[in-house]
């Protein structure tokens, strides 16, 4: 994927997710204005991190490219300024969420891709880097992971990583692939939000209890 247009993705999936633990702060944890900011810089930026530690590409783009921190502290401000007039903050936090992880996928399957990594190999990076932000943020909040319980959110982000791999594979632009993979990963995403959808349970396990958020 061209520079330019992978550092835009980056950013944009830094802003969304940046906005989407601030706000997740205001609602499930109701820190102060430090606690809010830093909930969001660690949820916009440890996606991108790991990547970056996966990919041997040190010191991660997090650490010497000040856009990031300005973004994931940008947005972080921004909710705490005006996150408290939203009277339901389900809709944004689920949307942005949604976002990101689309983002995130679509950057990590194409850095990877960009680096020699193999398609299957490449898949799991971009599925790690959408999931990495989102689970750290629900491990500080002191609730069960997404990416272990509901609604969908590896599968999006695995299914997104891949239609990348794919579509490249056939030639098309990297643009094309790009847009197309985050796309589908966000639909499916706020698919399985809509209606409920989830991951198969084993065979005998408890039905699925709502989390606290539901």
């Amino acid at each position: 994927m061209d520079a330019p247009l992978l550092v835009v993705l980056d950013l944009a999936g830094t802003f969304a997710f940046a906005l989407n633990g601030a706000l997740t702060a205001l609602r499930a944890a109701r820190l102060d204005i430090v606690g809010v900011v830093a909930l969001g810089m660690i949820t916009a930026l440890a996606g991108g991190t790991i990547r970056d530690v996966l990919l041997d590409s040190l010191p991660p783009a997090t650490f010497v490219d000040w856009r990031y921190l300005a973004v994931a502290a940008g947005g972080g401000l921004i909710v705490f300024m005006f996150g408290h007039r939203l009277d339901r903050l389900n809709t944004p936090i689920n949307v942005l969420d949604a976002a990101g992880l689309s983002l995130f996928a679509v950057t990590g399957t194409s850095k990877a891709i960009d680096l020699g990594f193999g398609p299957a190999q490449a898949v799991l990076v971009g599925a790690i880097t959408a999931v990495g932000g989102g689970t750290l943020r629900d491990v500080l909040v002191r609730r069960i992971p997404f990416v272990l319980t509901s609604e969908l959110y590896a599968i999006p982000a695995l299914v997104g990583a891949t239609v990348v791999v794919v579509v490249g594979l056939f030639g098309a632009a990297t643009s094309f692939a790009a847009v197309a993979g985050a796309a589908l990963c966000f639909v499916i995403r706020m698919v399985g939000i809509r209606f409920g959808l989830n991951a198969p349970y084993p065979l005998g396990a408890p039905g699925h209890r709502p989390r606290d958020d539901d």
